[in-house]
């Protein structure tokens, strides 16, 4: 059996899963000379920009749209056939849509944070290979189950942290494995932006072409605004704040760079300090996580215009930031140099002891913006079936890092110990109350992947 021969039915309600043929999903990479059938479950901001660079492909066709807001899937839809594919794609606002094509190789979700374990694990179920966008997952326990679904099901799942793709961050990871920054006991993360507070505003009737009920999906209840798609990183109930949203990027390329795992304690204190409106993560926020032999910070303000992300200019050039007022660095100290680290595409000095109060840099490489590496890794291993470099797994294990530091957040500032084994905070029932979020049905996600 291959996978065009593969059907299988989906029950009516997403937390009953999918009723796979013999139990089983089929799971085949495509072959060398076929095309990578794709469907997009998310056809937002991000999800368009990923449409946009897949159909510069010619080894892909772009075979269904989707998007609970259904002007998003007719413009992404606009996207393909403005291309050189020949598919004309599908439109919809269900998911089930993609799902159930057994034309359909991978999906490629880009959707909210709540949305991303269900989607994955029936993409899975389905014997869809995927590519889902960061972060992982929105709570600790159902990103245990996506990689329980990917390894179950023998499918592809690519974490969207790019840098896990990118020629200069892998060059620095072999770098300091060869032992060319000496011993390192500390890491130094930063997320400092301008992302301002906001009113949400009022509620209203459901638009047309619309579906909210599938937008909120595992979420609780609540009535329709316009504010939600462009402010839901900042609602508990949809995501964890900017640590989680935009952070887990340099938090992933930290840890690819150092070589650790999981933290033996993590806590993290800091506040909405400006607190006139909706948001409810935080603006300032401190974290720390204690490794055997290493302890890593994360520092975040969204209330620092001056503080600078990096841009297309230096991403596209021989160029380094501005390091001191660079927004995403990663700082490494140690024992033989400190290493600066830009992530997406800001390469990497470092720098040892001045000589005449001027910098002295050892070594360095310029970076690229890698979104075509990740895409290209993610494609070749659809066909070869080996784990793509950002593999669920690791995804997930970074991801635990923004959730560790969440709980011991909203617990106050609680120190959390972890046990590495079973990711859980074990003897401590206030802190795994927060492991796991509450499902609004028939959005589940289930204990039975």
């Amino acid at each position: 059996m291959n996978r065009r021969e593969f059907t299988k039915t989906t029950a009516l309600g997403f937390g009953a899963g999918l009723t796979l043929l013999n139990g089983t999903a089929s799971v085949f990479g495509a072959a060398a000379n076929e095309k990578i059938n794709l469907g997009f479950i998310g056809c937002g901001g991000r999800g368009r920009q990923l449409l946009g660079d897949f159909v510069l492909r010619n080894d892909v066709s772009v075979l269904h749209c989707c998007d609970s807001f259904r002007q998003r899937a007719e413009a992404a839809a606009g996207v393909v056939e403005g291309s050189e594919l020949i598919t004309k794609p599908t439109l919809s606002t269900d998911m089930r849509t993609v799902l159930d094509d057994p034309k359909v190789d991978a999906v490629v979700c880009a959707l909210p944070d709540h949305w991303h374990a269900l989607a994955c694990i029936l993409a899975c179920q389905s014997g869809k290979d995927v590519y889902t966008e960061k972060p992982a997952s929105h709570s600790a326990w159902e990103g245990q189950k996506m990689v329980e679904a990917a390894r179950k099901y023998k499918c592809i799942v690519q974490h969207g942290t790019q840098c896990r793709s990118a020629p200069y961050c892998i060059a620095a990871q072999k770098y300091i494995a060869n032992g060319k920054l000496g011993k390192i006991h500390y890491v130094r993360v930063y997320n400092m932006k301008e992302w301002t507070n906001f009113t949400l505003a009022p509620a209203t009737a459901v638009p047309e072409g619309v579906d909210w009920d599938r937008w909120l999906g595992p979420a609780p209840s609540r009535p329709f605004s316009p504010s939600y798609p462009s402010v839901w990183h900042h609602l508990w109930d949809f995501s964890s704040g900017d640590m989680i949203n935009d952070g887990i990027h340099q938090l992933d390329l930290a840890r690819m760079l150092i070589g650790k795992e999981l933290p033996k304690s993590a806590y993290c204190v800091g506040g909405r300090f400006n607190s006139q409106g909706s948001a409810e993560t935080p603006d300032t926020q401190i974290a720390t996580w204690e490794f055997d032999d290493l302890v890593m910070t994360f520092e975040l303000t969204l209330y620092t215009p001056y503080m600078l992300k990096i841009d297309p200019e230096v991403r596209n050039n021989d160029m380094f930031p501005y390091w001191l007022q660079c927004a995403t660095r990663i700082e490494i100290y140690g024992s033989e140099g400190l290493m600066m680290m830009g992530r997406h595409g800001g390469g990497w000095e470092v720098f040892v002891r001045t000589k005449n109060r001027e910098p002295v840099v050892t070594d360095s490489m310029y970076g690229r913006f890698p979104d075509p590496e990740h895409k290209e890794n993610f494609l070749a291993c659809v066909r070869s079936r080996e784990l793509p470099n950002g593999d669920i797994e690791i995804g997930h294990r970074s991801t635990l890092l923004t959730h560790y530091a969440t709980i011991s957040y909203r617990l106050g500032g609680q120190k959390l110990v972890i046990d590495p084994k079973t990711e859980t905070i074990p003897d401590n029932p206030e802190a795994m109350k927060l492991f796991k979020r509450e499902y609004r049905k028939p959005y589940e996600v289930p204990e039975n992947v």
